[in-house]
């Protein structure tokens, strides 16, 4: 069996690698199909550091015709392709996202095609729902209109659209989108600073400092999931040949009482979305940090996942509770933690210009 791993050197690209030569190695062990792996990222890793040992390797744009091209010829022979190349930065650039996010995703199912892979993974995300009640869960019946302020948002709904055709044009084909929460892990705790927050947010004083109180709105109540558990999640759907749309997040879901007491807050001062929204829109208009206003859109108003469906279909579930999780990428923010082998996650103490030559 051969996958290949579009976005295979991020977050969740990282952790599918680690699963996948887990069940390479199981396979082996009891006498099973080979299981090989092609990985592609537009910028190259270490490969002599794991898991990106032992994966052929390519390095393309898919945001562009030529790595339309590219990519044709790399998947053919592929049994299953899982698609995982999102961009959220630079948020100030949206038409350069859109490049990576809407047109590669449109690459990537047009080259599968032409390939003739039989199996089409999408990472979609929580973001491609309409917005909801936070009383109740939503499954994956629930419409994926997006949230209009969020370019991520409009983005993945743009995605799921793309994902509709490509089903409608080429029913034999099996084709399936997860739509995780939040995706942590303590490796990625240098991206996130790096993404979210940028270089005028301390990040060493996050979660050791006791606050007094933290100023939350009631309605940030928000999904997170291990990328190992969501790595676990796709190596299920590919397994299994499963097809359609599965929610992905662990238990609990983070209320602003779970996030102040991991942020080592004593209580919650409840204030008005819009006055939280207007201070992030100030701070990132001037450059203080990196993160937008329609995050704060996104994160108030997107629905609470109904994860039934993946564990029943699956047999999946998260080993790891969404706290323990969204706990250990704060010490990973904290202490700058990453993987120097990755061009994307690599330490916050390694400078860009010190990393090796493999990931420039």
């Amino acid at each position: 069996m051969r996958i290949a791993v579009i976005g295979a050197t991020g977050n969740v690209g990282t952790a599918v690698l680690r699963r996948l030569h887990r069940a390479a190695v199981e396979r082996k062990e009891t006498g099973g199909e080979p299981l090989s792996v092609t990985g592609v990222a537009r910028r190259a890793p270490d490969p002599a550091v794991a898991p990106y040992r032992g994966v052929d390797w390519h390095m393309l744009d898919v945001g562009t015709d030529s790595g339309r091209a590219q990519l044709t010829a790399v998947l053919e022979g592929v049994d299953a392709v899982v698609h995982l190349a999102w961009a959220i930065q630079p948020n100030r650039n949206e038409a350069a996202m859109y490049r990576t996010n809407v047109t590669g995703t449109s690459n990537v199912l047009r080259a599968a095609a032409d390939a003739k892979v039989q199996q089409v993974v999408c990472a979609s995300s929580v973001a491609a729902y309409s917005a909801a009640d936070k009383d109740s869960r939503t499954d994956e019946s629930w419409p994926t209109a997006g949230i209009p302020t969020s370019h991520y948002s409009r983005q993945k709904a743009e995605q799921e659209r793309l994902l509709d055709r490509f089903e409608a044009d080429h029913p034999e084909r099996t084709v399936a989108r997860l739509r995780p929460g939040l995706i942590f892990q303590p490796e990625a705790g240098s991206e996130i600073g790096r993404y979210f927050l940028g270089p005028f947010i301390p990040k060493l004083v996050l979660g050791r400092i006791p606050l007094p109180l933290i100023p939350l709105p009631a309605q940030l109540i928000f999904q997170a999931v291990h990328a190992d558990d969501v790595a676990d999640a796709y190596w299920r759907v590919v397994k299994q040949r499963a097809s359609g749309p599965f929610n992905i997040a662990a238990e609990p879901e983070i209320t602003p009482a779970r996030l102040a007491a991991v942020l080592g807050a004593r209580r919650v001062l409840n204030i008005p979305v819009p006055l939280l929204r207007a201070v992030v829109a100030v701070s990132w208009a001037a450059g203080l940090q990196r993160t937008d206003p329609g995050w704060i859109d996104l994160a108030a108003l997107v629905p609470v996942m109904d994860t039934s469906r993946a564990r029943t279909l699956l047999g999946w579930s998260a080993e790891h509770s969404s706290r323990d999780t969204l706990t250990a990428v704060l010490d990973g923010l904290r202490t700058g933690n990453g993987l120097k082998g990755s061009p994307t996650l690599y330490p916050r103490r390694v400078a860009p210009g010190r990393r090796s030559s493999a990931q420039q």
